[in-house]
């Protein structure tokens, strides 16, 4: 009756929606449809926006679910059917963790997929929102008005549950906030209710993706009982010797260091950094696996490793292997020996899926932490995604990874970061930085879930490359992808022609609304109106080949000088990628990097030493991905 009851109520707000297809709703419909949840619920409204503002940014993504099956503006997770179509991450095609040609190659392999029965209730809160409500699954999933109440009746039955009353007062709903985190220990069940309660404190103002205006009043003096997670019952993190702010849950979760016979081990190096070699960048992935499955592959000796992992539902964090190590993540090794790797969990296939803003904010706290520690600049040069990190050698190229994709939001992720990407410079600068607007910018992708197929519209940080200024012109080519000489694609998973945001080119022309830069040695053009810009003008140091060469050879890693090695360390070859840097192009440069290369081919690390050479190199923004070119090679100015 109970049940019953709650869908009678509900039906005149389910109705009040506007039918598939219609105009966009006038601002404030959203807010109201949180205004009448919260009261029918007895939930206060400010708690209520809150919690989903740390899922979705209230957001409804169309309907569309989450990285790891989380649906609406209150992330209500139903991951049965998502995760029968998983594949994680390091265990999708060729490409070699490790990336280190001297030893043999180290793919993910395969993973398991867990059970339905296996998976935890905070990837099953919409099977429980509907039992609650009384409202069918499929609402819950795609009405946002259903998926508000959901939220709401989750919130309640936690309050409930903890023998609180349905207090009017926001302070006395610590203890259901930390609750519908789904968090199972005490620490990130805190840690997202103190984000939670951030948002109460400092208020929000925001439009979302499907145009509504959603405001949370500021409320400064709230100070709420943070007692109540005592309560809970839930378990402390694991213990170890974790390297995270104080501003996140993280615990020790460790990746082995073990051999496994015929000389083979895992499932990372021993080191010494930044002693040994700097730590110069961060890369960002995602797991394509559930919580449980990246814990345990991280935990297998013949898998392959990588820093940290965080949690999407509540962005908590488990660290796996030291800083000072050497983790196989990255599918270069010079990149590898000079990075951390976080790993993000999703476990959708679909590249169209979003990332929670817990993750976002716990992750961005991380990344600031480690920047802090080893001087590792905010920007786009060295805070990488996977998709950006440059093949090792032309053999390589068609098999990196293109994780975490044009969905990630760079301009969130870097206003978290405290280093919003703004314009530096006039309107005639040579050098222009990658920042269309994530929510109105919905570039058409194909091959989210089948080949060909357009992908639900959806924001993108990415801008498309074309070779003159027109949309119906050519993408610009990849050759390095595209021996044949075949054009880009449309592809989610096409990176031959796509500028992400942050990234920094050298500006070759300009004509109306139109922007060419220099990208894989040739000219690309992107729309760049003035009244709805996709990029902004920026100030940068950039390089074109010294006087009297006509081109330079490009490489995807910097490795020294053949008489650099010592003896009894084999020389790696130097070996160009099929790219060319012409005489009059000029690329952004993103820092000067010695020759550098990490021998370490057994388990026995006192073996293992460091090669630095005489020559030093320039990373540059090269394509999609960066790239190396030898600083005796090219002259650098300011642009």
């Amino acid at each position: 009756m109970g049940a019953l009851a709650s869908v009678a109520l509900l039906l005149p707000l389910l109705s009040a929606a506007p039918p598939a297809g219609a105009d966009v709703p006038e601002a404030g419909f959203l807010q109201g449809q949180f205004a009448r949840a919260a009261e029918r619920q007895g939930v206060p409204v400010s708690v209520l926006l809150a919690v989903s503002y740390l899922q979705s940014r209230w957001d409804t993504h169309g309907g569309a679910p989450s990285v790891t099956g989380g649906y609406g503006p209150m992330h209500l997770t139903d991951a049965v059917t998502a995760l029968a179509r998983t594949a994680p991450h390091h265990s999708e095609g060729e490409e070699d963790a490790r990336g280190d040609s001297s030893r043999p190659v180290r793919t993910g392999g395969d993973a398991p997929v867990p059970a339905p029965a296996e998976l935890p209730e905070r990837l099953r809160t919409l099977e429980r929102a509907s039992a609650l409500s009384g409202i069918p699954a499929e609402e819950l999933r795609t009405v946002p008005a259903a998926n508000v109440e959901g939220g709401a009746a989750l919130l309640a039955a936690a309050q409930r549950e903890a023998g609180l009353p349905a207090s009017a007062d926001p302070a006395d709903w610590y203890g259901a906030v930390a609750r519908y985190s789904g968090a199972d220990d005490s620490a990130t069940a805190a840690t997202y209710a103190d984000d939670v309660f951030d948002v109460i404190r400092t208020g929000e103002t925001r439009t979302t993706d499907s145009g509504q205006v959603v405001t949370l009043p500021a409320a400064p003096a709230v100070a709420p009982a943070t007692g109540q997670v005592a309560d809970l019952g839930l378990r402390r993190p694991a213990a170890g010797p974790v390297e995270c702010p104080a501003s996140v849950a993280c615990e020790w979760v460790p990746a082995p260091y073990e051999e496994f016979g015929d000389g083979d081990y895992g499932n990372h190096d021993k080191a010494n950094r930044p002693a040994s070699q700097s730590i110069d960048y961060i890369v960002i992935h995602d797991t394509e696996a559930d919580w449980n499955t990246t814990l345990k592959l991280v935990q297998d000796p013949t898998y392959v490793s990588w820093q940290y992992s965080l949690r999407s539902s509540d962005g908590h964090i488990a660290q796996h292997v030291p800083l000072k190590d050497v983790a196989w993540h990255a599918g270069n090794w010079f990149v590898n020996a000079k990075s951390v790797g976080l790993e993000h969990e999703g476990f959708l296939t679909s590249p169209d899926s979003w990332y929670t803003e817990a993750m976002y904010r716990t992750s961005a706290r991380l990344v600031r932490y480690l920047a802090g520690r080893y001087d590792i600049p905010l920007d786009r040069q060295h805070i990488l995604g996977h998709d950006n990190v440059p093949g090792t050698v032309t053999s390589t190229i068609k098999n990196m990874h293109t994780d975490p994709g044009p969905y990630w939001d760079w301009a969130h992720y870097f206003r978290l970061l405290g280093r919003p990407i703004t314009p530096s410079a006039g309107p005639h600068a040579g050098v222009v930085t990658v920042r269309p607007d994530y929510s109105s910018h919905q570039p058409v992708y194909t091959g989210c879930v089948t080949a060909g197929q357009a992908c639900v519209p959806h924001g993108s940080g990415a801008v498309r490359l074309h070779t003159a200024p027109s949309a119906d012109a050519p993408l610009v080519k990849d050759v390095g992808l595209r021996p044949g000489g075949q054009d880009s694609t449309t592809g989610v998973n096409d990176t031959g022609a796509r500028a992400s945001t942050g990234q920094s080119f050298a500006v070759a022309e300009r004509r109306g609304d139109w922007t060419a830069v220099w990208y894989l040695g040739q000219k690309a053009w992107f729309s760049n109106p003035v009244k709805e810009p996709t990029a902004v003008n920026a100030r940068g140091l950039v390089l074109t080949p010294r006087e009297g060469l006509a081109e330079v050879p490009v490489y995807g890693r910097a490795y020294p000088e053949a008489s650099a090695y010592p003896a009894g360390v084999p020389v790696q070859s130097v070996s160009p990628l099929p790219y060319k840097l012409l005489a009059g192009q000029r690329y952004v440069v993103g820092g000067r990097t010695p020759g550098e290369y990490y021998f370490a081919p057994v388990f026995d690390p006192s073996g293992h030493t460091v090669v630095r050479g005489q020559e030093d190199y320039y990373q540059i923004q090269f394509g999609h991905r960066v790239a190396f070119v030898k600083a005796a090679d090219v002259r650098v100015s300011r642009a």
